[in-house]
């Protein structure tokens, strides 16, 4: 077969917009890290300390180490559907998305880079998250490898999400809507501060039908080797996720949903 007959990779197109989105994160450093470390600290202090002296051991851990993955990726979701939504939005409010559709570059290479990049910082601030937990609490990790392909496809499938938020946001309103009223009360009723085996019925099996008890139970099990439910049912539910995201993006792409008159 012809090699010509093969789709190019626009490696350097990806690559210019993966490195002006990181661009943007580096002009907004301290907002971007530093302001969700020091909340994330403050929970450390506050949940992890004062009050997990009261509690206890849970499955076995402290609570401070407990509430640890919880609270990584309570962070995580919040960034990850942030960066990427407002990533994509901009450029449609600017109206410079007119000038990337025209650009040689695939839709799929454009949301390799924006998904990329929005991915990018959410890892690394799940990392430096972990990394401060890990001084002020005494917090082994089970399975590291693990935990980190996890963290990392938590981080684009909820980044995927964003861009799709991105997408469909007709205003500044929109973007921060779905995730202050639906994600943000899934997360803390998905597990971050308790095990869904304390809450009484029915409400313990309401919780099985939050997605995201499925998740942060999953991301547990490769901290302390245990969770509320098997971590290959948590692991299939994020794939799940994943890929209706990837549907999702792929619809919008091929019918221009939103970013093309």
């Amino acid at each position: 077969m012809n090699a010509s007959t093969f789709p190019r990779f626009n490696l350097r197109g990806v690559r210019a917009l993966y490195l002006f989105e990181m661009g943007r994160f580096k002009r907004t450093l301290w907002q971007s890290m530093a302001t969700p470390v020091i909340t994330t600290v403050l929970y450390f202090v506050v949940f992890g300390s004062a009050i997990g002296n009261r509690i206890g051991e849970i499955d076995g851990v402290s609570y401070g180490a407990f509430i640890v993955p919880g609270l990584i990726l309570l962070t995580v979701f919040t960034q990850s559907l942030s960066n990427a939504a407002f990533g994509i939005y901009m450029p449609r409010f600017s109206g410079t998305i007119y000038e990337i559709l025209s650009a040689p570059i695939s839709a799929i290479e454009m949301v390799l880079a924006y998904v990329g990049a929005a991915a990018t910082k959410s890892l690394l601030l799940g990392l430096l998250i972990l990394a401060t937990a890990s001084v002020l609490i005494d917090l082994e990790v089970a399975y590291p490898v693990l935990m980190l392909l996890y963290l990392f496809l938590v981080c684009f499938a909820f980044c995927l999400a964003g861009f799709i938020i991105g997408i469909w946001a007709e205003g500044f309103e929109h973007l921060q809507l779905l995730p202050m009223l639906v994600v943000t009360p899934l997360t803390f009723l998905g597990g971050v501060f308790y095990s869904i085996e304390m809450l009484p019925e029915p409400w313990r099996t309401i919780s099985l039908f939050n997605p995201l008890v499925y998740v942060i139970s999953g991301f547990r099990w490769c901290f302390h080797g245990s969770g509320d439910v098997a971590p290959w049912v948590s692991l299939a539910v994020l794939l799940g996720f994943c890929t209706l995201c990837i549907g999702l993006v792929w619809w919008m792409l091929r019918t221009g949903y939103r970013i093309k008159p």
